[in-house]
This record gives C-alpha cells, sequence and structure tokens, in this order.
C-alpha cells in the first residue's frame, strides 16, 4: 500500500501515477522515493498496462526534493549520504526506462528535482501560469542526479540559461527549453493529456516498448557513468559547508551568507 503515491488503471489499460503530497507541493522524501521505484517495477510488469499519466495532487506539481530530507542528508554519515543519492538515481533511471509510454500532466508549478521528473517523461503537458525553475544553486546544491535527464531533454546550451542561475521562468519558456510539448489552460489540460493518451491504444504495445528502447539508445541513452557520476555529485555537495548553509538558511527565514 502506497502512502506518497497512488497508482491506478482504467479499463483501457490507461494508469495514473499521482505524486499525492499535496500538503508538501509533492516534494520527495525517502518514502516517495522508494514508492516511485516500487511502482515503476509494478507498471513494467504489469502487460495490461498501455500508457501512464504521472501527474500531481494539488495545485503544484513537484517542489523537488523534501527539504527535511535534504537536511537529514547533510547530517547523516558518508555511507547513508550514497545509499540516499544511489535511490534517488535508481528512481529516476527506472521512470526514464520505464516499457510504456509516460505522459505528464504538469498540472502546477515544479521546481528542482520536479524538473528532473518532467524529463523522464516522454512527452508533458502543461498549464499556463505555472512557475519552474532548477532552484538547487540558491540553495548551495546542485542538479545532480537529475542532470543526466534534464541535460538530455533541454540540451546543454539551453540547460546553461537555467541549470546555473537558479532563476524561475514560465510556461512558454519551459515549452521553448523542452520541457513541456504542449501548453493549455487549466481547463484544458484534461483533454490534451487525453489527446496524448488515445494513440498509443491503437498501437502495438510491444512495439512501443522495443521503439522507445530504440530512441534511446540511438538517441543517447544515459550511461551508467553519466548516473555514477551524478550520484557522486550529490554526495559531494551534501558533504560541502554550502548545502548545509543554504538548508540551514530556508529553514531559519534568512538570506544565506552568499546573498548580495
Amino acid at each position: 500500500m502506497f502512502e506518497t503515491i497512488d497508482l491506478s488503471v482504467d479499463p483501457r489499460g490507461v494508469a495514473t501515477l499521482l505524486l499525492n503530497r499535496a500538503e508538501k507541493h509533492n516534494s520527495m522524501n525517502a518514502r516517495m522515493i522508494d514508492e516511485l521505484t516500487e511502482a515503476a517495477a509494478q507498471i513494467t510488469a504489469d502487460d495490461a498496462i498501455r500508457v501512464v499519466v504521472l501527474t500531481g495532487a494539488g495545485t503544484s506539481f513537484c517542489a523537488g526534493g523534501d527539504l527535511g530530507w535534504m537536511k537529514e542528508q547533510v547530517a547523516a554519515d558518508s555511507a547513508q549520504r550514497a545509499a540516499g543519492a544511489r535511490k534517488l538515481a535508481m528512481m529516476l533511471n527506472a521512470l526514464d526506462t520505464l516499457p510504456k509510454p509516460l505522459i505528464g500532466r504538469v498540472q502546477g508549478q515544479a521546481f528542482g528535482g520536479g524538473i528532473g521528473i518532467m524529463s523522464v517523461c516522454d512527452v508533458a503537458v502543461g498549464v499556463e501560469g505555472a512557475r519552474f525553475g532548477l532552484t538547487e544553486t540558491r540553495l548551495g546544491l546542485v542538479p545532480a542526479t537529475i542532470s543526466p535527464y534534464v541535460v538530455a531533454r533541454m540540451g546543454p546550451a539551453r540547460a546553461r540559461r537555467v541549470m546555473m542561475s537558479a532563476r524561475l521562468f514560465d510556461s512558454a519558456e519551459a515549452q521553448r527549453l523542452g520541457l513541456l510539448a504542449r501548453v493549455v489552460t487549466a481547463g484544458e489540460i484534461d483533454a490534451a493529456v487525453a489527446a496524448e493518451v488515445k494513440p498509443y491504444l491503437s498501437a502495438a504495445p510491444g512495439a512501443v516498448a522495443r521503439t522507445k528502447k530504440l530512441i534511446r539508445e540511438q538517441g543517447g541513452a544515459v550511461s551508467e557513468a553519466q548516473i555514477e557520476a551524478s550520484i557522486a555529485a550529490l554526495v559531494e555537495v551534501w558533504e560541502g559547508s554550502e548545502a548545509g548553509e543554504g538548508i540551514a538558511a530556508f529553514f531559519e527565514k534568512r538570506k544565506a551568507d552568499w546573498v548580495r
């Protein structure tokens, strides 16, 4: 039984994977990371599932990593930090390599790891007026484990425009960056997602899975070396002084010491 997510499947074989921590803006804690990994395994094993819609409860799609969880990682020992970073990285990889189409229904804002979740979707539809940002550097962190997927989605040149500065951007820019395929009104999002789902119900599931695998192979799949480098980068920043200062400043509602 899941606590932080919900997985349901309709009679057509359309699964809805819901991030279900609305009160925390669907930020990812250790439990959600584990449950998303488990849900990906269940979806992979279920031949009745034809396509997956990934969305969030409430007004936010995903606010990224839960800062309480991040604070625990900063305070943990090196083995615990490495284990936490690896779980996050492997959850993203499990969603990225899902042998079913993954459609993002981005009904609200997304920050940090939420941008990573958008980037592992095969296509994402978002609402007008939503705000986005890779906000890690503002907190003394780096967008480490999500970086292989974000850079693959945006391309290096576009990633440079938003990954380092932590600046916020709107839905229109998210579309220009390649994060969103379509931007619609809140009232149109369900119809837009349904339009993305419909073609898959006429396509052979095995052929769809093989084609998705082929795209990754031909387009430069995220490698094991990239994943390992992203894990090492996250552990390194958790061990540094900036992460502790940035997270402390957030909880203490003050400016970090590098803010000018």
